[in-house]
């Protein structure tokens, strides 16, 4: 078995594939923040393809640590010269490697963050990107006079590169969003220029009229990476990788072509550079990001583990299918180039890739974030256009259940959520009063207030209590619940 590292690189040929390009011919043009298992199964995907094609090699990729937990991936990365075993996972059980090389430098900003400002404020630099979660983007109630001098933060760190090329006169680079976000780079220049504003407010005029914030969707289900990938990746290949990442086949990034100091050649490789993300977005998020609540927290009541179990079991196929169709489709719009029928299906067929191994307990962590931004917005749509709910009311009666913490068959069920506390005592309270959990308005807004949800969602869980999470499934499609 081999050690990753640039030294051994040539001696892997032919037991994984890897870069044909010369690593020490590459330049960075690209820092980015939060360098999760995401990033390097899609961004970075992408510019090694371009690379191996000869193409973009003065736009590797600077990965930055943010939080101080990413210090074991630091470790890892530096160690490995920013090198990693990428897995495809085929539904057939066929696995592909590859050794990626689009990451040339890593820097630990808990370290040095101004290190990381230097790097983001070097002319070279034309791109920063961004895969820091929601709460990444929070500017907080006083911003710290501290972030302008050593930022501790992705959003000071940004705005500190920010005023540097303010400063020299230089042009700004372009802030990408690759986060899971409705208009993720709308909400980046609203963070940012806030940040900005508590520090400097001529900065933030600045920042609001000069810096691209172009909009995206990015998709590739990556689950994270277990000791399990490890040992595969070292027997099966013989390399010896502190942090492989495994991914399904299938990746999508939709991108606004919004960069004033130039970008790399995406559309040579799948990119879609487009005008307007939103209705890419929209498919997404309330397709495959809704429809993983659905497997996930019905499939979860009935006691399966893996999302690949709950797509090919005939009746929880047969509730999502039906989702999909009469509730969900009918609120995206027209796709440019995309027939949503056939997308539905390819979503079907993607969770039900047991290569992947994705795990239920990983689509219904982090409820209080995923229900109100994927599945609640199908529901005021439905609402709002006079139609019915009974199918996402059902889903979100079964999150209720979840929380409890127990499935159909009492066995117990984790809940992983930055609200757990305040859920769990929303749940014991709807004993007594059966819309607690629905009357937070921080989560559902006025839903509670409005009898076209609260009716269904309350014949739901009722139904959940006493039948069961098949039973209930199988009167929603059959139109006698709800």
């Amino acid at each position: 078995m081999t050690r990753l590292d640039a030294s051994t690189l040539s001696s892997l040929r032919g037991a994984v594939d890897v870069p044909s390009y010369d690593r020490a011919a590459v330049r960075t043009g690209i820092v980015h923040l939060g360098v999760g298992g995401f990033h390097r199964a899609h961004q970075a995907m992408y510019l090694d393809r371009l690379m191996e094609r000869g193409r973009a090699l003065d736009w590797g990729i600077c990965g930055v640590g943010v939080l101080r937990g990413d210090r074991p991936l630091a470790d890892v990365l530096t160690a490995q010269d920013g090198l990693y075993t990428l897995v495809l996972a085929h539904p057939d059980g066929r696995l592909d490697a590859r050794v990626v090389g689009s990451l040339v430098e890593y820097l630990f900003a808990p370290d040095d963050p101004a290190a990381v400002v230097a790097r983001m404020a070097d002319p070279a630099t034309r791109i920063v990107s961004m895969t820091v979660t929601a709460s990444g983007y929070e500017v907080p109630p006083a911003v710290d006079p501290a972030e302008a001098v050593a930022p501790a933060t992705a959003l000071g760190l940004v705005t500190a590169a920010l005023a540097r090329r303010r400063e020299r006169g230089q042009p700004p680079f372009a802030v990408v969003s690759c986060d899971n976000m409705t208009g993720n780079g709308d909400i980046a220049r609203r963070s940012v220029t806030g940040f900005a504003s508590a520090l400097d407010a001529g900065l933030a005029a600045w920042v609001d009229e000069q810096v691209p914030f172009p909009n995206s969707m990015v998709d590739r289900i990556t689950p994270a990476t277990t000791a399990a990938v490890r040992e595969e990746v070292a027997g099966r290949f013989g390399v010896d990788d502190g942090w492989p990442v495994r991914c399904e086949p299938w990746a999508q990034w939709v991108l606004e072509d919004d960069f004033r100091c130039g970008r790399p050649p995406l559309e040579e490789v799948g990119v879609q550079l487009v005008d307007d993300v939103a209705p890419y977005e929209q498919m997404k998020l309330r397709l495959l990001n809704a429809g993983h609540q659905v497997l996930g927290q019905l499939g979860s009541l009935t006691g399966l583990t893996f999302a690949h179990e709950a797509c090919r079991d005939e009746l929880l196929r047969a509730f999502l299918a039906d989702w999909m169709e009469q509730e969900a489709r009918p609120t995206v719009p027209p796709v440019p180039g995309t027939d949503l029928a056939r997308y539905q299906v390819e979503l079907i067929a993607r969770f039900g890739n047991p290569a992947v191994e994705d795990t239920l307990h990983r689509l219904r962590a982090d409820g209080s974030v995923r229900v109100p931004r994927f599945l609640l917005p199908v529901v005021r749509d439905r609402l709002a256009a006079g139609r019915d709910v009974r199918r996402s009311a059902l889903v979100v009666a079964a999150w209720t259940r979840c929380v409890e913490g127990r499935d159909d068959a009492g066995r117990p069920l984790d809940l992983v959520d930055p609200r757990a506390d305040a859920l769990r005592a929303a749940a014991r309270r709807q004993r007594a009063d059966p819309l607690a959990f629905v009357a937070d308005r921080e989560l559902f807004g006025d839903l509670a207030d409005d009898p076209r949800f609260t009716r269904p969602y309350l014949a739901a869980l009722d139904a959940l209590r006493s039948r069961g999470a098949r039973a209930t499934m199988q009167a929603v499609l059959a139109g006698s619940l709800g």
